[in-house]
């Protein structure tokens, strides 16, 4: 049984660029907006229960705990061995998260292995 290479079609890729970009910039809005604003953080260690304090609450126990890289590696892993549009997905938006969010090192590594997702043999031609 011949195995046809993974290739995204133009609207996955499309998909892939809707996706990134909106997980990117929801990271950007946490980091700069709500971990990072000094006034925001001393809102919400006083006490207060808005919804940007239980997010700032959630990312910053995220990537403390490098769950952001770790997921990045381990989606992108899967995807290095069974590519699929939900993998790539999945670790687009955790790496996206995770290269915001201090967690750099793994999620550049499954950067990676996402590229390195794509390095199939192209179809023999005869």
């Amino acid at each position: 049984m011949k195995k046809d290479p993974f290739r995204l079609s133009p609207y996955e890729v499309q998909w892939l660029l809707v996706v990134g970009f909106a997980a990117v910039g929801y990271a950007v809005y946490l980091r700069y907006m709500a971990i990072e604003m000094s006034t925001v953080a001393l809102a919400c260690d006083a006490g207060s229960q808005t919804m940007l304090c239980k997010s700032r609450l959630v990312a910053t126990y995220l990537f403390k705990n490098s769950v952001f890289g770790i997921a990045a590696i381990v989606i992108a892993t899967l995807n290095l061995l069974r590519p699929s549009i939900v993998l790539i997905t999945g670790a687009v938006i955790a790496a996206g998260f995770g290269i915001v969010l201090y967690n750099i090192a793994l999620s550049g590594i499954a950067i990676g292995l996402l590229i390195l997702g794509f390095s199939r043999p192209a179809p023999a031609t005869a």
